[in-house]
């Protein structure tokens, strides 16, 4: 068996979260007497961090002068209300229990907060990953490689022994920058198109988790 550490992306990968992300953006819009946004608006504006999204969700972007006022507020409101609607892709519990029964080690990176990363891995994932890697002031955020990084030393792995599971442009980069092979997953927050678009056509791609497996076991 070739891999024997897979780290996952969040959202659009491992939880479902697009709704609670639309509802808190928009409820922080609301506030700020802003125009809000539909749910498929929002999956094309997540994926880096609560900063890009409240930047590319706003007049004016990170121009304008409440910027720094409406992340604020957003981070918070979202952190009290992430696990609204969110919850776990179909046969994704399925296949953590599964990689777990075969002794592969697990990872979370993500672009978001350490709070909210560290709330619902705690809630949903805890039986089956130990190690999980949010935006901290130390490290780089997803397309770089940094937290990747921390991930596969803090997993006790070689870099060749590790793949990465993501839905996005920028899952497909941050692998690329890491120097890990790539599943792209299409449950999530991009299309097919979109990710051979961002130049993904050498990664796999899988429908359900548990394909999943074959993969990684190869």
């Amino acid at each position: 068996m070739r891999y024997k550490a897979v780290i996952f992306d969040m959202d659009g990968t491992l939880l479902n979260s697009i709704e609670d992300l639309t509802d808190s953006i928009n409820y922080i819009l609301e506030k700020y007497d802003y125009p809000t946004k539909t749910l498929q608006e929002v999956m094309h504006m997540v994926g880096s961090g609560a900063a890009k999204l409240v930047e590319r969700a706003i007049p004016m972007g990170k121009d304008n002068p409440d910027f720094d006022r409406i992340l604020t507020d957003y981070k918070a409101y979202y952190f009290d209300h992430c696990n609204i609607k969110t919850g776990p892709y179909k046969h994704i519990l399925d296949l953590l229990k599964e990689l777990k029964n075969r002794d592969f080690k697990m990872a979370i990176v993500s672009n978001k907060s350490m709070n909210a990363i560290e709330e619902l891995k705690n809630l949903y994932f805890d039986d089956y990953i130990d190690v999980a890697i949010g935006v901290t002031e130390n490290l780089k955020r997803k397309p770089a490689p940094d937290e990747c990084l921390e991930a596969i030393r803090q997993m006790g792995v070689e870099k060749d022994e590790c793949i990465y599971v993501g839905d996005s442009d920028i899952d497909h980069l941050t692998a690329l920058n890491t120097g890990l092979k790539c599943i792209s997953c299409l449950w999530g927050f991009r299309t097919k198109e979109e990710l051979l678009s961002a130049g993904a056509g050498n990664n796999y791609f899988v429908e359900d988790p548990m394909e999943i497996l074959n993969i990684v076991s190869a």
